[in-house]
């Protein structure tokens, strides 16, 4: 299974000055554009309704995972205060076909914005979905399928939130039959931990079953209820059933690859895309042709063999919305996490950021 990778914590500095300090100058500049009455000019400009913001979520916490992993998930209270955003800025959310094909006719609405989520974790159906049924709004799901039919956690995140979740700083896998003594004292270091682990399950071929008791038994040497993260379904990918229901009731099931990964042999690639549009042909009855490329992982190669599997649109995790003259197969999307402020996302939905 290939690793999902969220965006870390945001704690890091960049260019010798704190994200934080960053934040806090770009929030005051954007809090004067505002009250200055730029935001209102904006959302209304020939420009910003020439273009098409592919707004891009991850996971909504059931319990502390936006704590965990900021960049992967954010709480049920932020997406919903996403969803007044939209409404009160009269945002016309549509359908990502009807979207892209009337960005290519040039006929989209004022504040066109289409609702994307990756992965297919089982909060959107316990979180999400709830939400975009009381504001009546249509949403694309971009599903990997490997995990549905297994009722674990994906492996590599339920690590990472162990490791995380026990306070410990070392961990002995001797015990569990792994010859491997994982060491951590950041969020860099704790990631790196995870990653060596994936690479020797990987490397021996391990099934999923066998990754999960290597994860049941970490997560019982470090003190962590393995079973309570089980019981919630925490990090779990939706089952068959889940998926079924959340087509019928018009939510958009589209493509993600069947293992989250983009292998750079072709026949790989495209077994990928097959392999995960039969699994959703299965659960939805619907043949899936619009693809999210995992991880944001995305290289000029894939796009001939994208066009050779009859894939129509493709977004990446490239921050931007969308104009007439966007490649198809290479459309930016704007990715929401725990750190995003409203002033910075009303900035990208008005076009102040577009």
């Amino acid at each position: 299974m290939g690793a999902f990778v969220g965006r870390g914590r945001l704690n890091s500095t960049r260019e010798g000055l704190p994200l934080a300090l960053k934040r806090t100058v770009k929030n005051a500049g954007l809090l004067l554009l505002r009250r200055c009455g730029i935001y209102r000019l904006a959302a209304s400009s020939a420009r910003r309704t020439s273009r098409l913001l592919i707004l891009g979520f991850h996971g909504i916490s059931l319990a502390d995972e936006h704590e965990w992993n900021p960049g992967l998930y954010i709480t049920a209270a932020q997406l919903r205060q996403r969803m007044e955003l939209l409404r009160s800025w009269e945002a016309n959310v549509l359908p990502l076909e009807e979207a892209l094909e009337r960005l290519t006719s040039r006929s989209l609405p004022p504040r066109s914005a289409v609702i994307t989520f990756d992965d297919g974790f089982v909060d959107f159906a316990a979180q999400a979905a709830p939400i975009l049924r009381e504001f009546r709004y249509p949403a694309t799901l971009y599903l990997t399928t490997h995990y549905c039919s297994h009722r674990a956690p994906v492996f590599n995140l339920a690590v990472s939130y162990v490791l995380w979740k026990s306070g410990a700083a070392e961990a002995d896998l001797h015990p569990l039959g792994v010859p491997l003594r994982l060491r951590w004292s950041n969020d860099q270091e704790r990631q790196a931990s995870v990653r060596t682990l994936l690479e020797y399950c990987e490397q021996r071929q391990m099934s999923t079953a066998d990754r999960n008791e290597i994860a049941a038994g970490l997560a019982a040497r470090l003190g962590v209820d393995y079973a309570g993260i089980l019981d919630r379904r925490l990090l779990q990918i939706l089952a068959p059933a889940q998926v079924s229901e959340l087509s019928r009731a018009g939510i958009d099931i589209q493509l993600h690859t069947h293992r989250h990964r983009v292998p750079l042999d072709r026949q790989l690639f495209l077994r990928e895309i097959e392999d995960n549009r039969e699994r959703i042909r299965e659960m939805t009855g619907r043949r899936a042709a619009h693809f999210c490329y995992p991880s944001g992982v995305h290289a000029a190669e894939f796009l001939p063999w994208l066009s050779e599997a009859g894939i129509e649109s493709a977004v990446t995790c490239e921050m931007g919305a969308a104009g007439p003259r966007s490649h198809r197969l290479l459309l930016p999307r704007v990715l929401d996490q725990t750190g995003v402020s409203s002033l910075d996302f009303e900035a990208w939905l008005c076009g102040v950021r577009v």
